[in-house]
């Protein structure tokens, strides 16, 4: 799993670079998160751009690093691609989370 992380202001930006979300990458993914949030990270921007693919795992994932947050920072999607929006739609995530949808592409 790779991660790109930068600042913007008091936001932690993370670029989740892997295609999938999934079973295979989210142990490493979430040790990297909780890491990031016990350093201080507490207003965090996921731009799941590269993301094509996102399974329970991952979604469980997400909801367990909010958990970490433990209401005292903020989670935003960024840049969701419609695949994975309609999974975080028909699990009713996107009541959960702060979803930002890909820009459209011309």
């Amino acid at each position: 799993m790779q991660l790109t992380i930068s600042q913007s202001g008091n936001d932690t930006i993370v670029g989740v670079l892997s295609p999938r979300l999934d079973a295979s990458v989210v142990p490493q993914f979430k040790a990297e998160m909780t890491a990031m949030i016990n350093a201080g990270a507490k207003h965090i921007v996921l731009d799941m751009a590269e993301v094509r693919m996102i399974d329970s795992s991952g979604l469980g994932t997400l909801v367990s690093i909010l958990k970490l947050l433990n209401g005292q920072g903020t989670i935003v999607i960024r840049a969701v691609t419609p695949s994975v929006l309609g999974l975080f739609k028909l699990t009713r995530m996107d009541r959960v989370f702060t979803i930002e949808a890909a820009p459209a592409t011309s």
